[in-house]
């Protein structure tokens, strides 16, 4: 069966950083792209970053570009969002799927941004 679990997130201070994890299992993991989304309070879901089966290809959103970082790690079953210079507002719950033909969400990481 298909299932991800993000682990990495807590309480961070603005300006602060933080590695989210996303491991994976019940595919064939380095066949699919993958890509981190986050819902903050009140606000639709949204896709902040995107990476292709190799690596190779990589996407972001624009309010997280020179910030954030996906890589993968093909070997471990593993995607990671490397998250620099957070603000308040990126306060939400973060997720990560496959890019494939049905989305399998996890059940997120909550990350809190506040001093």
């Amino acid at each position: 069966q298909v299932q991800v679990v993000e682990s990495g997130g807590g309480l961070v201070q603005p300006g602060g950083s933080l590695r989210l994890s996303c491991a994976a299992s019940g595919f064939i993991f380095s066949s699919y792209g993958m890509s981190w989304y986050r819902q903050a309070p009140g606000k639709e879901r949204e896709m902040v970053a995107g990476i292709s089966s190799t690596g190779g290809v990589t996407n972001y959103a624009d309010s997280v570009k020179g910030r954030f970082t996906i890589v993968r790690d093909n070997a471990k079953n593993t995607v990671y969002l490397q998250m620099n210079s957070l603000k308040t507002e990126e306060t939400a719950i973060y997720y990560c799927k496959a890019l494939m033909g049905r989305d399998y969400w996890g059940q997120g990481t909550q990350v809190t941004v506040s001093s």
